[in-house]
């Protein structure tokens, strides 16, 4: 063998052994968490049960109880980052959060961003609403008229929901679900169209509001925690805490606490 060769051989396998270090360094997701002694959790704070603020300003939920967990067992400091729901998966996609918890379905779309762990809870999509003849529709024909103004939050799946079930009716983004039931109380807005968790929530937090709710068997939402893409060790550590989550009944305990019933995945 040459001695071109050779150095040509050597050449590049330190190339190959240097970019498997790069590639290792940028993805360790868990080494920057440990090194910086903080997990940080991306959430939006208004989906009420899932992720909201209190009135002292504490972020709490099923999806803060979750983080929390997590932070715990990593023995590192949980910090909460508040921001409206479109900028989560966009913030963690740019390393600004280690972590997307907030009441997130897991769909194609969203998957060829990010990479998702679960799913930990499943819901499906339902209508509050002070109209009984609404809350009482049969199904996508009744609700499918210019005079259904139904309230979503922006950059939801609701929101795409309503647009492709619900072509004709008149759909109205909201900002957070409080909005939404002031525009219900004041009759600009027929309903609110959200997941399942949210719907109970907003009953529960309006009890002198006349809200009934509808629910709907038309979607399947599979709410899972979001996490940055390429990073194995980061997605193998987060499934094996959800599988011991789950078979401690931990899950379960949670969804009684925050949801009042089990409608965790198993």
């Amino acid at each position: 063998m040459s001695r071109h060769v050779k150095l040509a051989l050597l050449l590049t396998l330190l190339l190959a052994v240097s970019g498997q270090v790069l590639a290792t360094g940028t993805e360790s997701t868990l080494m920057r968490i440990q090194e910086r002694g903080q997990l940080i959790l991306g959430t939006s704070g208004n989906m009420p049960t899932m992720s909201q603020v209190d009135d002292s300003g504490k972020v709490t939920g099923f999806d803060i109880d979750i983080a929390r967990l997590m932070a715990s067992v990593m023995n590192v400091k949980l910090v909460i980052e508040v921001m409206p729901f479109p900028e989560l998966l966009p913030a963690l996609e740019a390393g600004k959060v280690d972590v997307v918890l907030s009441n997130v379905t897991i769909t194609p779309q969203r998957n060829l961003r990010v990479a998702f762990v679960g799913p930990y809870l499943v819901s499906g999509k339902c209508v509050v609403t002070r109209n009984e003849a609404l809350a009482k529709a049969d199904g996508k024909t009744d609700l499918n008229t210019p005079e259904t103004k139904l309230a979503v939050l922006e950059g939801s799946t609701s929101q795409d929901f309503a647009r492709e079930l619900f072509p004709d009716a008149t759909i109205l983004p909201v900002t957070d679900y409080g909005e939404a039931a002031e525009l219900i109380k004041s009759e600009k807005a027929s309903g609110l169209l959200a997941d399942y968790p949210i719907c109970m929530a907003t009953l529960k937090n309006n009890p002198d509001a006349g809200f009934v709710s509808l629910f709907s068997l038309l979607t399947y939402e599979p709410i899972g925690i979001a996490l940055p893409a390429n990073d194995a060790q980061f997605i193998n550590w987060t499934q094996n805490f959800l599988n011991r989550l789950d078979g401690t009944d931990t899950l379960e305990g949670l969804s009684k606490r925050w949801l009042g019933k089990l409608t965790v995945k198993r």
